[in-house]
This record gives structure tokens, sequence and C-alpha cells, in this order.
């Protein structure tokens, strides 16, 4: 049985653009992916199962109803004969904490299927199959810092990353997107137009401007739907060695970005120690 990493997405910036007629919003993000990670295992069989493993798996929900599941389904739709079998998930990341953890779990049962039936990971059946499962699958089958447009489907270029640390914090509580953009407010965000992001140069190699980061627009709107978030952004904003703080995606995990390992590493002590009810964890970010 092969297991695969399926690692946390962390949404540096997270800039809301308009909304479309479909009732999506049009984003504009730039992510990066976290070491933390779920990890998912593969047997192939003749009938698709799932097995959720962890100090998380009650809050995956029921089987059936997994990201992993679901992409199985779509893929095995898409390809005649695609043999499919069991998973195992090794639930260790919290689940609507604006992690992408749900969408990383299904980009790595994409990964495994493929690389079953021998297909490469940017053949358009997976691709398309990783569109259809959820806006953030498709940049999870790619585990890299980008920039993503649209709802989460449309890709830049891989960027290059200086050494960056991060304290991620979540105040156990849950901020379900679709609950947090019910109470977005669409008017109180002063200019729909694309913003310029936080890069310089362009291509692979951009880099990251550490000062420019931190901006989320979904964050009033995550605060509304869990208050606890307020006083985590509070907490990561009154720490001096932090280069950038924010909140990733939907809420609730927010972060403080480091340039070394030893900073971060004590600032999850301090917090953690401060705060033990709450998820803390240092990591660092590619």
């Amino acid at each position: 049985m092969r297991w695969l990493r399926a690692a946390a997405k962390i949404n540096l910036t997270l800039h809301v653009i308009g909304r479309r007629a479909d009732g999506y919003h049009e984003l504009e993000s730039v992510v990066a992916f976290a070491g933390l990670c779920d990890w998912l295992a593969f047997d192939p069989g003749d009938d698709l199962a799932l097995e959720v493993l962890g100090p998380r798996a009650r809050e995956a929900g029921p089987p059936d109803e997994n990201l992993v599941v679901r992409a199985a389904r779509l893929l095995a739709a898409s390809i005649p004969g695609l043999r499919l079998g069991r998973f195992r998930l090794m639930k260790r990341l919290p689940a609507a904490a604006g992690l992408g953890g749900g969408s990383a779990d299904a980009a790595a049962a994409l990964r495994l299927l493929a690389a079953e039936a021998g297909l490469p990971v940017n053949d358009p059946r997976v691709r398309a199959s990783a569109r259809a499962t959820g806006a953030d699958v498709l940049a999870c089958l790619s585990p890299q810092a980008r920039v993503i447009r649209g709802i989460g489907d449309k890709l830049g270029p891989a960027i290059r990353l200086p050494n960056i640390f991060a304290v991620l914090v979540n105040p156990q509580v849950q901020a379900p997107t679709s609950k947090v953009f019910a109470a977005f407010d669409l008017a109180a965000i002063s200019s729909f137009e694309s913003r310029p992001l936080p890069m310089v140069e362009s291509g692979a190699t951009d880099v990251l401007d550490f000062p420019s980061l931190g901006r989320n627009d979904l964050q009033a709107a995550a605060i509304r739907v869990a208050p606890p978030i307020a006083r985590v952004v509070k907490r990561l904003s009154q720490i001096p060695e932090a280069r950038a703080t924010g909140m990733s995606g939907s809420g609730a995990t927010c972060f403080a970005l480091f340039s070394d390992r030893r900073s971060a590493a004590a600032t999850r002590r301090t917090i953690a120690a401060e705060n033990p009810e709450w998820w803390v964890e240092a990591t660092d970010l590619h």
C-alpha cells in the first residue's frame, strides 16, 4: 500500500474580485503549501472504499461523502475500466479551517489513481476530474506556490519562494466556506479591480515580497461566522519577529510568517503555552 502526502494549502493573500452570474466569486490569491499534511494510501482492488483514521477522523464526515470518493468516481466515469480500490486517509489537518485539507486529499487520490493507471498527473481527464471535484483541487494536484485566479481553477506559473517558516493557529472552530461567503459583504470592498500581487519580476523566478502580504478580503466575514478568529489575528499581530500575518482562505486558520525556523518554533511554543485549547503548528512553506 503506497502512502502519499496531501499538503495543507495556505492562502497568503485572498482578494475577492467580484461575483459571477452563476453565484461563484472571482478570486485572486497567492497560495503556498505547508510541510503539514494528511496522508492517503491506496490499495488497488475491485471496489471503491475509504477508511478514515487519525486524530481528525471525526471531522472528515461520512466516507461516502468525502472528496476522495467523489474524485475517484469522477475519474472512473471519464476513464472506462479504471481500476479503483481501497483508500486509507490519515486525517491530521483540521476541517473547515481554510487549509484546503479536503481538496488536498482529493488531489492525492487522483494522483494515486493516475499513477496506478500509468497516466501523467496533467492528463486532461485527471485535470477535468479535479476541477469537477472542487475549486481548490486542481491547485493541489501540483502543490507548488503560485497565483490562482477564477474560482481557484486558473493557475499561474510556479513561484520560487524564499525560505519561509510559518506558525499556523486555529482556535478550534470551524468556518465553513459557504457560511463565510454568505456573510461576506461584497459592497464593503471598495474596488473589485485586480490589485497588484506581492511579486517582483515574472514567471517561475518570482519571489515573495513579505511586506505586501496579509490581506484577506474574507477575514471580516469569517470573524462574523467564527468570532474567536479575531483573538488569533490580534495575538499574531503582536509578534515582533513576524514578517507578515494573516488568515488563510475562508478561515479559521491564521498564520504568522518568519524568515528562520528558530523564530517560528519559539513562537509556536509560546502561543501553544498561552492557549492550550488552540491548534498551533510550525511548518515550512513551499
